[in-house]
């Protein structure tokens, strides 16, 4: 199946014309439409997407956010371009949301409720969407049997903070999109998160349900992780480590690793670099996941609103009997803003 360019097109301009003018009272309002397209050597992939995002401040200090995708891609298997949603060939609601913050004294309060990414980890779409990697770390994938940048919670978030530390707990059900749909139930997650100088550490824990059909996945997800971030003088390094079960019996372990460099003298060019691993160890060899994935590439901002980011991939294990040893990722991303 290839990619309809007319359908692109159109879902991309009827999105766009939904974007909104500031009103003109006191509150606050920013819209943004970012419409993609990219293809890749893995499996002769071609895929298209466009969002919408729409986010501000109300009256009573109410902070609000909420964001659309539509996206289409060639083949549903491969994960190319998978870095911030699914390719469903639909219109969904990624995330929709409403958040208050309180600064009592010197301390950080905030609560959050509706529709929002699972916050475990570096999980927010910014970290991974359009940051000059075409792809979600592997242990951030639906179907790899570990997380998934499409995991979504509807629910309540709360923050407590103080100089630099800060403890979050949410608590909701799935509301996935994707491939990767979390059966029922009441999700956990706990975050603990504190900042050194140009550091920034976390540790993430959280509870939930499988993904895999309940005839043989049985019992509870259960994953703990870490992670760290590092920004200076325009090097950006960071990295994930999680452990758990995705169900009862089996493991998952993998972690990644990736390196941001924008400096003075690149001019328009931010040089990005991946390295990581995933291992699902299970008692039936037969579905056993080992792998590792190496990625160099760049996000070039070419226009003021139009970008290219290209990725060239080397992996091993079971994705390279699958698809291969090598593979070239080729998006462009044109973005709409309106304050």
């Amino acid at each position: 199946m290839r990619t309809n360019t007319s359908l692109v097109v159109a879902a991309a301009v009827s999105l766009a014309s939904l974007l909104p003018a500031r009103p003109g009272y006191a509150q606050s309002l920013t819209a943004e439409a970012a419409i993609s397209a990219g293809v890749s050597t893995d499996n002769h992939v071609a895929a298209a997407a466009t969002q919408v995002r729409v986010f501000g401040d109300a009256d009573a200090g109410i902070r609000y956010y909420t964001e659309a995708s539509w996206a289409r891609t060639s083949d549903v298997g491969s994960d190319a371009f998978g870095a911030a949603y699914p390719y469903g060939n639909r219109v969904q609601v990624v995330e929709a949301y409403g958040e208050r913050m309180f600064r009592p004294h010197d301390a950080l309060l905030s609560v959050r409720a509706g529709r929002f990414r699972t916050p475990f980890g570096i999980s927010s779409g910014s970290d991974h969407a359009y940051s000059g990697f075409t792809r979600a770390p592997l242990v951030r994938y639906d179907g790899y049997f570990a997380l998934s940048n499409s995991f979504l919670e509807q629910g309540v978030d709360v923050m407590a903070g103080v100089p630099r530390l800060s403890v979050e707990a949410g608590v909701g059900r799935p509301a996935d999109i994707g491939t990767a749909v979390r059966r029922a139930g009441t999700d956990t997650i706990v975050r603990l998160q504190s900042y050194a100088g140009p550091w920034i550490f976390g540790v993430s824990h959280i509870r939930t349900s499988p993904y895999q059909p309940a005839s043989f996945a049985f019992g509870r997800a259960d994953f703990t992780g870490v992670d760290a971030r590092f920004m200076r003088d325009g090097v950006q390094l960071r990295g994930e480590f999680i452990a758990g079960r995705p169900f009862d019996g089996v493991t998952t372990t993998g972690w990644y690793g990736d390196a941001l460099v924008h400096r003075v003298g690149m001019g328009p060019v931010t040089a990005v670099a991946r390295l990581e691993q995933l291992d699902y160890d299970t008692p039936v060899s037969a579905f056993v996941l080992h792998t590792k994935r190496q990625t160099v590439g760049a996000r070039v901002r070419a226009l003021k609103n139009l970008s290219v980011q290209v990725s060239v991939l080397h992996q091993s294990g079971q994705l390279q009997s699958a698809y291969g040893s090598m593979a070239l990722d080729v998006g462009i991303t044109y973005t709409i803003r309106r304050p």
